[in-house]
């Protein structure tokens, strides 16, 4: 997971997490890394258009973004 952080904050590519709030509210976010602490990650948030701060024990996942392909009707 910290070399898709590390990858992310390097080349500024948005990584897709899950992630749980202190309230137990798991939702899906699509990152882009700013900065990387020892306890948090400190990103832009591409779902909620503004930097945000996550806590690393929060992160339940993370993984490179699917590809969503249009869907072509006949």
């Amino acid at each position: 997971m910290l070399g898709l952080f590390i990858a992310s904050l390097e080349k500024q590519i948005p990584v897709e997490i899950m992630y749980m709030n202190n309230k137990g509210v798991v939702t899906d976010r699509l990152i882009i890394v700013k900065g990387i602490d020892e306890k948090f990650i400190r990103a832009y948030c591409l779902k909620k258009r503004q930097p945000r701060l996550f806590i690393k024990s929060n992160i339940l996942s993370a993984a490179k973004p699917r590809i969503r392909k249009g869907v072509n009707h006949a």
